[in-house]
């Protein structure tokens, strides 16, 4: 199935007023169990960071929702969101430059594959949802690195190989038409930020049993009736009544616990102090990690 003309077509309602657009970013924070686990890592990273001023790099920022909760969150936050369609970033951009956000927030468009005009840049990074996208991930972990300051933080939330866009048996078909790949095993995804030059710092599998429910009650049956048909709308909504509840208590259970594995993976890396070559399929000592 694809995602993106059900997204679009959800996208034109929302973007029609600011109010509308901001109650679109709830919805999807409350809804998609990932922007839990991405938010709570935002947060760690940009608390340890301090209070100084801070730039982040959002690279393939979609809707712009995550532009919008760093600058709405930390004052002392600005934001690089680049994609490449430009139909987001323009939808994006309008909407910011109705809050009082919009000297924070900078939508450029650009090819994550390719060479980044930033150099030692950033404090911080994350791709959200977007590696499984793109065939060549290992030139965006380079350009990633190189856009980064020494010591800057790289998150990246991916579906993973158990499960991830909705594949569970060989052959299967993913969810997500638009999917390059089903999703990463958390080894391959660790040794192609190592190969880049990224030193991975922290790991954590999303969407353990229980939040599996909860993104099929939140979802995919959702996406599925409105796939079919945009005039089974009014039942989605209805749908979401006795659903959302249900679905929401869920996705903070999976939150608090510490999943063995799960079809969502987000892993930490950092940009290691002093120059490195990067690329050179070096080898890095780092810490023995604890897979959540």
């Amino acid at each position: 199935m694809d995602y993106d003309p059900v997204k679009d077509r959800l996208g034109s309602f929302f973007w029609k007023t600011p109010t509308r657009t901001k109650a679109f970013y709830r919805i999807l924070d409350a809804v998609f169990l990932r922007s839990w686990y991405v938010r709570r890592a935002l947060r760690r990273e940009i608390e340890s960071k301090g209070s100084g001023p801070l730039r982040v790099l959002d690279a393939g920022t979609g809707f712009g929702q995550y532009a919008y909760w760093l600058v709405d969150t930390f004052p002392n936050v600005e934001v690089t969101a680049v994609d490449i369609k430009d139909d987001y970033l323009e939808r994006a951009q309008t909407f910011m430059a109705q809050t009082p956000y919009a000297s924070r927030v900078a939508f450029e468009k650009a090819d994550l594959t390719l060479p980044l005009e930033y150099l030692d840049t950033f404090d911080l990074a994350l791709s959200v949802d977007v590696m499984e996208h793109i065939e060549d991930d290992r030139a965006v972990f380079r350009n990633v690195l190189a856009a980064l300051k020494d010591g800057g933080s790289f998150i990246v939330n991916t579906p993973s190989d158990q499960g991830g866009s909705g594949v569970t048996e060989e052959g299967e078909e993913s969810f997500i038409g638009e999917h390059v790949r089903d999703g990463y095993p958390l080894v391959e995804l660790v040794e192609k930020l190592e190969t880049a030059g990224l030193e991975v710092t922290d790991t954590d599998y999303a969407y353990g049993p229980v939040g599996s429910v909860a993104w099929r009650l939140l979802v995919k049956w959702p996406i599925q009736m409105l796939s079919t048909s945009k005039w089974l709308t009014p039942l989605v909504a209805a749908y979401y009544l006795p659903a959302g509840p249900v679905g929401l208590a869920l996705n903070a259970v999976d939150l608090s616990q510490e999943n063995e594995t799960g079809t969502g993976l987000l892993v930490t890396s950092k940009k290691p102090h002093g120059d490195l070559e990067v690329g050179d399929g070096l080898s890095l000592d780092v810490p023995a990690l604890e897979v959540a």
